[in-house]
């Protein structure tokens, strides 16, 4: 299910094979998020062209519009979006405690009205788990409660007692379901920014016992280097042997502190949602483009990219096309964007198999 294949000799960094359903994924890998069943701009093929091997989507959204009955009839998710390749879903918690209005949590679930029209709802761990099942996912999340920062202890603790009892009843909703589908489940690390409820979450869900583990509750308004102890006051209490999923983390430089903690799986809306807002990400730094000074700049985005959009137009030609609206703007740089954060793992993935990780985070 999951083979590690090579080691860096200095740091925790690997690169492993995962199997899931729909093929193998090579780790560590970027995942871009397709909320809605695609990924902002960007059609499959062009997924492809930048080598994607597994997309996000979302539970949450998806169960609201176009609703189950809708992908029932597609024959779940991948038919229904054409995309042949892994998906992970995640369980739409987060969106859920973010999104939704007049929220209540009950030890049960969670009852919520839609943010779309306003619609009640209720749903429990095991209709999340019956969700998943019935989109066809390849990896599917537990339900968690995902709190923001900060958060008092007191408060961190109840949620945490609630999250891993939540992962409990989603692993049994999971097992009856084992004979119908070989899709693999994932549980999540919470303990907000408190490093012994950190351990306490992980060890709790290595007993129920996952064919993953997500790290989450980051990136949610913590300083960074909170951020990364609380990374790794997650990462080292998770099986060796499983892959390690760091949710919503994907800011360029993450990637190499994550890796070399152990983190496999990355997922993140920043090269799609801002590029989509004139942010280019390249091995050079960040590129506005929007900005005057590239005016009349006729170099590609990065000259060290090899993406179509870099071979063909120059920055002043995408701010152009920024400045006066035109749709093929923002997805050229959401087309970069993603090819530039699909490779830079690739890369990473190379480094660790010639024993050159810690040079590359170096270089770059």
């Amino acid at each position: 299910m999951f083979r590690i294949t090579h080691k860096d000799k200095h740091t925790n960094a690997r690169v492993g094979l995962l199997e899931t359903p729909h093929g193998v994924i090579e780790t560590p890998e970027f995942m871009p998020v397709g909320t809605q069943a695609t990924v902002k701009a960007l059609s499959n093929e062009e997924l492809k062209y930048c080598g994607v091997q597994i997309i996000l989507g979302n539970t949450y959204h998806l169960y609201l519009r176009p609703g189950m009955d809708v992908i029932k009839d597609a024959g779940g998710l991948h038919r229904f979006m054409s995309w042949d390749r892994p998906i992970l879903t995640d369980s739409g918690g987060f969106q859920i405690f973010s999104l939704a209005t007049l929220m209540k949590v009950k030890d049960e679930g969670v009852s919520f009205n839609s943010h779309i029209d306003g619609s009640r709802h209720f749903l429990t761990p095991e209709d999340i788990i019956r969700l998943q099942y019935e989109l066809g996912s390849d990896i599917m999340m537990v339900l968690d409660e995902c709190l923001h920062y900060p958060c008092p202890k007191d408060r961190a603790e109840r949620s945490l007692e609630l999250t891993n009892d939540w992962a409990r009843r989603s692993k049994q909703s999971f097992e009856q379901l084992k004979v119908k589908t070989s899709s693999l489940l994932f549980g999540i690390v919470q303990g907000s920014t408190y490093p012994d409820l950190r351990k306490k979450s992980a060890e709790e869900l290595v007993e129920i016992g996952f064919d993953g583990y997500a790290i989450g509750g980051l990136s949610v308004g913590e300083p960074k280097e909170l951020m990364y102890e609380m990374m790794e006051s997650s990462v080292k209490y998770l099986p060796e042997n499983k892959p390690h999923y760091a949710m919503g983390i994907g800011m360029p430089q993450d990637f190499f502190k994550a890796i070399e903690m152990g983190v496999d799986m990355f997922d993140c809306v920043v090269p799609t949602r801002n590029g989509r807002n004139g942010a280019a990400y390249t091995n050079e730094g960040r590129v506005i483009v929007r900005n005057g000074k590239y005016s009349k700049d006729l170099r590609p985005l990065s000259e060290s990219c090899d993406c179509v959009v870099c071979k063909n137009y120059s920055r002043s030609y995408i701010r152009h096309l920024f400045n006066t609206q035109e749709i093929l703007g923002l997805r050229l740089n959401s087309l970069h964007n993603v090819y530039f954060y699909v490779n830079l793992l690739k890369r990473i993935r190379e480094a660790i198999k010639k024993g050159r990780f810690s040079g590359l985070k170096r270089e770059f």
